[in-house]
């Protein structure tokens, strides 16, 4: 297979959400509503705690790829690495698909993670999610 952006899978979007819905509109066409978009959030608790953001990675496949592919996810505290994610998945060629991602990240201090996601050995895309400390009233 040819190495090139017009046979190998991509990642569209890699963000962290609170939800997700898929809805039909004619065409026939499917809208992706992503809600509560999120780079950090505020701790519900003092640290040491385990935090479990949810990852939303859409991913492209061209009409001249396969079709099947594997999502590695790994999380990252500056260069260590501390949670690992890998999902294989298939999706029709010239059709999107995506994937949930959920790691259950334990965090001493508040502070920045960065998720690097990735289909196969392709290139990566960093998305960074910072825990802040907690609101006070």
């Amino acid at each position: 297979m040819v190495n090139d952006a017009n046979t190998e899978m991509q990642i569209v979007s890699a963000l962290f959400i609170d939800e997700i819905d898929l809805r039909p509109v004619p065409g026939p066409s499917t809208r992706i509503d992503l809600k509560g978009i999120q780079f950090s959030a505020a701790a519900p608790s003092p640290v040491p705690l385990t935090w479990a953001p949810h990852l939303c990675v859409i991913v492209r496949c061209p009409e001249a790829a396969a079709g099947q592919g594997v999502l590695e996810v790994t999380f990252h505290r500056g260069e260590e690495q501390i949670a690992r994610n890998v999902q294989p998945f298939d999706v029709e060629p010239g059709k999107f698909t995506y994937r949930l991602v959920r790691a259950e990240l334990e965090f001493e201090d508040y502070g920045t993670i960065e998720a690097r996601c990735r289909i196969g050995h392709g290139p990566y895309t960093a998305v960074p999610y910072t825990l802040l400390p907690p609101v006070e009233d």
